[in-house]
């Protein structure tokens, strides 16, 4: 290959002494230098006749002319160049001069240069074969791909396209540059020359119809990418006809006296040439089209169809007024329906650069009319990337023309601003600006210097707040803003505009905002100005916080100073205004957190503040809801910080409050519990409002030095002394008592405390323990809900896990339930958790409100579980009553079987919901399999004899009643160890019958799934194989995994043993006396065609097969659930018996590696000589895609290339037919031309 002159020369490249020839350009084909030697059809054949080969460049059977060229190579100094693979692949030079030097060598002799290129196209296929001069002469397109195929290399899954690492990862655009570098270069002449052109596209049509995939991927991608240079050559031929054509008419239109008839004729005569070159390259473009295009675009490849997409969409774009038309638009139409989302995204890319340009609207008005309906409901795609681009698409459509778009297809986009995938959402809300806050009226335009509420932004404001409200999702706010803050944010920051809404009366004739819409305006503005000041998407929206840039923390600071300027000042004014609306005022007083406190002082705001606290003063005074009165503690919290000068300020204010607060209680408090005298219903309310505010504030601040544990501990001692205590007094009086003993912790963890201080809060943690306790017999449930969540915690809070972290001083709080307490816990679980739904059927206008309701139920039941079983993981109540706990779910599987029959749905509610509450019970496990290691074990233990308990009575071909268990057990995998899963993988096959592991039918997945739940990230070979040797007929490629060495694998799996004995509490699992030899054996794996050869043989550890079965029993009695598994001497029984279990290995693997063969020969999937790797391809045959040209614009010739036949040519391959069905989905099948 010749080397580029500007090529480093540490790659060993070679430079001529000089050149003989120019390189191609338009320079030289101005004067006539490269004239072609005559023209004809092109690519009428794939290649020319031996004897014709002879005729081009310095002729066939002579040596080449220029200097230092042996076999087509540069020599010097007896060293060969690089290859032009090789220098293709390196990347590090410049294409052009690659090109130059080949086009120098074709000059030279061109099949020589033919050869390199041909060669060149076969390597980058990963095919490690050459074509040879001899070759090249005498045989056709179809022999050398034959020959190939049958040279490739076998042990390949990848090639260089799909190859990762450094050296590959520029490789395809290198590639894919040469090949439009070398049409570039050669456009003048060359390619007229009926040889080059003709022989590259019968090879590359050859190669995209083979059934190697190396070849179809690499030879498309060549086309598709030649085909694209074709049409810049065609795109600037008829610009130059066009120019040609003009200055011809100027020519002639001249006075006979000034017209010059030689310039007429070289016009003519060059208007001419022009015309039989764009003949020549249409029939090239229709060439490719037709011979790889219509049989690619739907090939079994997903990449390989995104390439065509890809090409097409640049095709229709640079060169429309041959390419944009239905007859090339309706394959990107079709296409939309493919079942990969990668091909899916190539369609709708391509669309949009076709959609940008206003100025092709006309040429696409019949496709949007007929594809419109499936570009909005991808607006859905399952892949994000796709919906994505597909909102995008309709926003450029929405831009071309308004009408397009019906109103209900905005509204399938409009509520995707409520996607909890942010990409999804900030396109949608793109969309949605787009359509409903771009446009301005034209009396707007001299609005724009004003400002508030006369400004252009108050329309625009109240246009959100409809919209908000009319899409009935009112706790979105914050998902709304998000969506709209990257295209809308001048809008969204006109905070002076939505105070002034809220503020100022409306102008004459302007209707002013309802209650409803003033509350949405006002919770938008907050969500605006939180996104302002933190700079981060709202909960569920992001991955975390990000670092932000210089430029993006200057502009948080200003916001923040923008915000706290405005609304010191104003919400003092709102709040007045908004004084008796719980849910505005809740929302206003959220604002402080936001504020750049040392504003006040510096801005001399001082007197703004104090009008602040006395607002927040007289809501405390006149609301008891509990969110207004945590609002105004947080507030508070927000405003004491110390590190600003107004601390005092509003540290004076709040203890002027809670001094008046815990006074009022303790007075109120001392006439509610005197005795003899019933307290009436407006003493209890006055009772409960204080209690309410005072446990509110206690929750955000340290109250200790009022001493509120002695009325509350009295209030609640009256309460079980009597037992008529309102409910709601003593739900707040157990929260309040819990923030009291918090922060007493607290204080006494963070700072040094005295003995004293210990046993004082020892002493009132125990008392309050105890007081929780009796209210969990309390006849009402909310009370005893509040009492056991409480109880939990402080559990949790109190356990020997205080100790951790070097605080050894703490060791006197520990506390542990005794034995009476968990039993209480226990018993509340079951009674108020594993219970039935009220599933009373209610009226039509209450039934979306009772659903909500049971929603709200089954999460405050999930809650509670999960409080509980945090108390199991970190061992704070005994480890056995998991067990008790885990019997529910056998309960619940059991109700349900009698409610629904054997034969019910895997797929039902009911069932789902069992397995829901089965991996969040599993998930309360925590990550230390060690501590919950035997309780996993038993659950495990339990859940098989469970699922295996009664058998079918129609036989054994029949799975057991409850097999389906094991769907449910399965959730409980994962917190097995290792070694314990193969210990339960060897348990469960005791059960199974030889029959049951070759099942494959629906109602035996219980079985398989919890097989391979058992197996996953274990040591077990026979899953590890079988995947080994499926992954080889995917189409994803993967390396070849490394065999494992060594026996272990196959004896240890024999090793395992269970035993019967369950009469001692010394009983163990595993017995060496009893060694279970597996009855399984995994069924044939299903290979695709692309594995056409036998795979090396494996090693006796590494088949596929596993043990031959052995008379065993299928039944056992039942453990006790109190047994214990002693896993360590298990262990150390399994390696006494691993000797003895050696022999037996031995002989097992030899008689499977024989059943290996026998299956091998029944299964007629293999053949007894090796084949490469190829693959059953979607290839069309002559004469089968008649339905695909019908409406092409032009007429064209076919390229008259031999068939594609295996290497083989095995009589079995038949043609295969275009099956839409098989990568489209059924909605496209059936759709009509144009």
């Amino acid at each position: 290959m010749i080397a580029a002159p500007e090529i480093p020369t540490d790659f060993n490249l070679l430079q001529e002494s000089e050149t003989h020839f120019s390189s191609d350009t338009d320079f030289e084909d101005i004067e006539g230098k490269n004239q072609k030697q005559g023209k004809g059809k092109t690519c009428k054949k794939g290649k020319k006749g031996p004897g014709e080969k002879g005729k081009g460049g310095n002729g066939g059977g002579k040596p080449p002319s220029g200097p230092n060229r042996m076999n087509g190579h540069h020599q010097q100094n007896g060293v060969e160049n690089m290859m032009l693979f090789e220098v293709v692949k390196m990347g590090k030079s410049a294409m052009q001069s690659v090109v130059d030097d080949w086009i120098e060598s074709y000059k030279h002799d061109r099949d020589i240069a033919l050869l390199d290129l041909i060669n060149f196209f076969i390597q980058c296929s990963g095919c490690k074969g050459v074509v040879t001069a001899e070759m090249f002469r005498h045989m056709q397109n179809s022999e050398i791909i034959r020959k190939m195929t049958e040279e490739f290399d076998e042990d390949s899954g990848d090639y260089p396209l799909t190859m990762a690492g450094p050296q590959w990862k520029k490789f395809k655009s290198s590639f894919c540059e040469f090949i439009g570098v070398l049409v570039r270069q050669c456009q003048y002449s060359i390619i007229y020359d009926e040889y080059m052109m003709d022989t590259v596209i019968s090879l590359l049509t050859g190669l995209s119809d083979s059934q190697v995939r190396a070849f179809r991927h690499t030879s498309t991608l060549a086309a598709m990418k030649l085909m694209t240079a074709l049409v810049n050559v065609a795109l600037n031929l008829s610009i130059n006809m066009d120019n040609t054509q003009r200055q011809y008419e100027a020519e002639r239109n001249k006075m006979i006296g000034k017209r010059a008839n030689e310039r007429l004729e070289l016009l003519l005569q060059k208007r001419k040439e022009l015309q039989e070159n764009q003949d020549e390259i249409e029939n090239m473009m229709n060439a490719i089209f037709k011979g790889v295009f219509v049989h690619r675009y739907r090939d079994a490849i997903a990449e390989i169809r995104a390439i065509c997409i890809e090409e097409i969409g640049i095709w229709m774009k640079m060169y429309s007024d041959a390419f944009l038309n239905d007859s090339y638009l309706k394959y990107v139409g079709w296409t939309m329906h493919d079942k990969q989302g990668e091909v899916r995204l190539k369609c709708l890319t391509a669309l949009q650069g076709l959609y940008y340009n206003k100025e092709l609207n006309s040429k696409l008005e019949l496709f949007t009319s007929r594809f419109k309906d499936r570009i909005v409901s991808m607006t859905l795609d399952k892949e994000y990337d796709v919906a994505v681009q597909a909102i995008k698409l309709l926003t450029l459509v929405l831009q071309s023309s308004e009408e397009v778009l019906t109103a209900e297809d905005c509204e399938n986009v409009y509520h995707l601003v409520y996607s909890a995938h942010r990409p999804v959402a900030v396109a949608a809300g793109e969309f949605l600006y787009k359509k409903l806050f771009s446009r301005r009226d034209p009396e707007e335009d001299g609005m724009m210097k004003r400002r508030g509420r006369q400004g252009p932004n108050a329309n625009l404001v109240k246009t959100l707040v409809f919209f908000f409200l009319e899409s009935e999702l009112h706790e979105h706010a914050a998902y709304l803003v998000d969506s709209m803050w990257d295209c809308a944010t001048e809008l969204l920051k006109d905070w002076e505009c939505m105070n002034s809404l809220l503020l100022e009366e409306p102008l004459s004739g302007e209707e002013a905002l309802t209650d409803r819409q003033e509350s949405a305006l006002i919770e938008i503005m907050l969500c605006t100005i939180r996104q302002a000041a933190e700079c981060h998407p709202p909960v569920g929206r992001g991955t975390g916080k990000r670092v932000l840039t210089a430029k993006e923390k200057k502009t948080q600071l200003d916001d923040r100073t923008k915000i706290t300027e405005l609304f010191a000042v104003a919400l003092p004014q709102l709040l007045a205004k908004y004084s008796v609306d719980a849910e505005k005022v809740t929302n206003l007083l959220q604002l402080p957190q936001y504020f750049d406190l040392e504003i006040y002082t510096t801005g001399r705001l001082e007197k703004h503040l104090d009008a602040l606290l006395r607002q927040i003063r007289n809501i405390v005074e006149k609301h008891t809801d509990t969110d207004v009165l945590e609002a105004c503690s947080k507030t508070y919290h927000a405003l004491c910080n110390e590190e600003f000068t107004i601390f005092n300020r509003v540290d004076i204010s709040r203890s002027q409050l809670i001094d008046e607060l815990a006074d009022k209680f303790n007075r109120l408090l001392e006439d509610f519990l005197q005795e003899g005298e019933e307290p009436d219903e407006d003493d209890a309310y006055q009772v409960l409002s204080t209690l309410k505010r005072i446990t509110a504030f206690h929750n955000a601040h340290d109250l200790s030095k009022w001493d509120l544990f002695a009325c509350n501990y009295k209030l609640l001692k009256t309460g079980i002394e009597n037992g008529d205590m309102p409910e709601q007094i003593v739900i707040h009086a157990l929260q309040c008592t819990h923030y009291v003993i918090l922060w007493q912790l607290a204080k006494i963890t963070e700072s040094s405390s005295t003995k004293e201080d210990l046993l004082r809060l020892k002493k009132q943690m125990r008392v309050f323990c105890q007081i929780c306790q009796h209210y969990l017999t309390n006849v009402n449930t909310t009370v005893k809900e509040q009492a056991f969540t409480i109880l939990c915690d402080i559990l949790m809070i109190f356990s020997h896990q205080i100790m951790s972290g070097g605080r050894d001083m703490l060791e006197p709080l520990v506390y542990t339930p005794d034995s009476s307490l968990q039993s209480e816990l226990l018993s509340f679980i079951l009674d108020h958790v594993f219970i039935e739904q009220d599933d009373d059927n209610n009226s039509a206008d209450g039934q979306q409100e009772d659903e909500a309701s049971k929603i709200e139920a089954l999460h405050k039941r999930r809650n509670l579980l999960a409080a509980f079983c945090k108390l199991i993981v970190y061992t704070v109540v005994e480890m056995n009553t998991a067990a008790d706990i885990f019997k529910q779910y056998m309960k619940l599987f059991n109700e349900m079987i009698q409610e629904n029959g054997y034969n019910f749905d895997r797929s039902s509610s009911t069932f789902s919901g069992i397995k829901e509450l089965a991996r969040r019970f599993a998930l309360t496990f925590g990550l230390d399999q060690l501590k919950t290691r035997e309780a996993i074990a038993m659950l495990h233990k339990d859940g098989i004899e469970f699922a295996f308990k009664e058998p079918n009575p129609q036989g054994e071909s029949h799975p057991p009643l409850n097999l389906a268990f094991l769907d449910i057990l399965s959730e409980f995998s994962s917190k097995l160890l290792r070694q314990d899963k193969r210990t339960v993988y060897v348990y469960l096959e005791k059960f199974m019958t030889f029959q049951m592991s070759l099942r494959r039918e629906d109602v035996w997945l219980p079985l398989m799934s919890y097989r391979n739940s058992l197996l996953a990230g274990g040591d077990d070979d026979t899953m590890s194989v079988i995947s080994g040797i499926s992954s080889r007929g995917s189409t994803v490629r993967s390396k070849k995994s490394k065999p494992s060495t060594g026996k272990r694998k196959v004896v240890e799996g024999m090793q395992l043993a269970l035993t019967e004995e369950s009469s001692s509490s010394d009983s163990m699992w595993l017995s060496r006396e009893q060694t279970l030899h597996t009855p399984v054996m995994m069924q044939t794996p299903q290979l695709t065609s692309t594995i056409m050869r036998e795979p090396k043989r494996l090693r006796p550890e590494d088949s596929f097969m596993s043990v031959y079965p052995m008379q065993t029993e299928h039944h056992q009695t039942p453990l006790d659930y109190n047994t214990q598994v002693t896993w360590m001497l298990a262990q150390r029984q399994q390696e006494e018996a691993r000797q003895q279990q050696e022999r037996a290995a031995m002989s097992y693997v030899k008689l499977r590696t024989n059943l290996q063969h026998a299956i091998r020969r029944g299964t007629s999937l293999m053949e007894d000589d090796e084949e490469p790797i190829v693959e059953d391809v979607m290839m069309s045959s002559e004469g089968r895609i008649e339905d695909l040209n019908e409406g092409m614009d032009f007429d064209t010739m076919d390229i008259d290339l031999p068939p594609s036949k295996n290497r083989r040519e095995r009589t079995e391959l038949k043609p295969d037919f275009f099956d839409p069905a098989s990568i489209m989905d059924e909605s496209v099948l059936g759709v009509s031309m144009f």
